[in-house]
């Protein structure tokens, strides 16, 4: 029974090089993300408190139920089956104790040491895993990250579509597994995206921008107060002041320079510039012009003149 088991095991093997295709659910319901804690010397994680066999390496989740392995890149299934020959030599490794609920065959095993799968799985399985106990500690390679995006998918938002839980990790998660089985399971990391910027991101740049734009608002606050309260900012400029322009003699009016020449003449011809017609710097700066005498009375002082010489006579 257990040769024929072990046929079928090595036909599914070359059938799917590693996993079974179909997606099963298995005795493990986890709620939220599990604590996972490294076993000391390996580049393994394990579950202390799943009530199972719960284990993390190469980028892949590992459960050992019900005889069996399984596989999943999600905390909480779906889970594939693994092929015996297909499991990593670093999970055949792990030492009796980390196992959580070993089956009843595990009693008397060595706690320290790894399971005895050649009793398990018989010759024919150890015969194509030579080797698989026996290695350098001091090579060991280093763990894998832990998938802690899948924290914030829990209840009613894990995903239970296999699609979507690829999609999710090939945007979430960089790392590329080292094991031939789980580099088949597990999808390549999505390419960078050549679209805009995502949500944190723009979030971060409308920070940046957000005092700038406030500073300015309050710029343009100031300058409409000042602008109401007749401040400078919109203040017509006054027009200049143009000084008086000094004429220049030759440049006068033809008529003004007539009548200047005839009060000349007119000047010499009467001995002089008369009393009401001289300047006020000819007659004492700021003295008052004199009143020019009416010719009726200077020919009524005349004759009262010549009359007092005739009667003196």
């Amino acid at each position: 029974m257990r040769k024929l088991l072990m046929v079928l095991w090595l036909t599914l093997a070359g059938i799917t090089s590693a996993t079974a295709s179909v997606q099963v659910s298995i005795g493990i319901n986890l709620p939220v993300y599990p604590q996972l804690v490294r076993v000391p010397g390996y580049p393994v994680y394990y579950a202390p408190r799943v009530a199972g066999n719960f284990f993390f390496y190469d980028g892949l989740y590992w459960v050992f139920y019900g005889d069996d392995w399984y596989m999943s890149s999600w905390y909480n299934g779906p889970w594939t089956l693994v092929a015996p020959l297909a499991v990593p030599v670093f999970i055949l490794r792990v030492p009796v104790r980390y196992y959580r609920d070993p089956p009843i065959y595990f009693r008397g095993w060595r706690h320290e040491g790894p399971p005895r799968w050649r009793e398990h799985w018989g010759d024919d399985w150890a015969e194509h895993r030579r080797g698989w106990d026996r290695w350098d500690r001091r090579a060991a390679p280093a763990p894998a990250p832990l998938p802690i995006y899948q924290r914030k998918y829990s209840g009613d938002r894990y995903p239970r579509d296999i699609r979507e839980q690829r999609d999710l990790s090939g945007q979430h998660y960089r790392y590329r597994p080292r094991d031939a089985a789980a580099r088949e399971f597990l999808p390549p990391p999505a390419p960078p995206r050549t679209r805009g910027p995502d949500r944190d991101e723009r979030d971060a740049a409308r920070r940046e921008r957000l005092p700038r734009t406030q500073e300015q608002d309050r710029a343009r606050s100031a300058r409409e107060a000042e602008s109401r309260q007749g401040g400078p900012v919109q203040r017509r400029a006054e027009p200049m002041q143009m000084e008086p322009r000094q004429m220049d003699p030759r440049q006068m009016e033809p008529g003004r320079e007539h009548r200047m020449r005839e009060r000349e003449m007119r000047d010499r011809q009467m001995g002089g510039p008369r009393t009401d017609e001289r300047t006020p710097q000819d007659r004492g700066g700021d003295a008052q012009p004199q009143r020019r005498k009416q010719p009726q009375q200077e020919d009524e002082r005349g004759r009262r003149g010549r009359n007092e010489q005739q009667m003196e006579r």
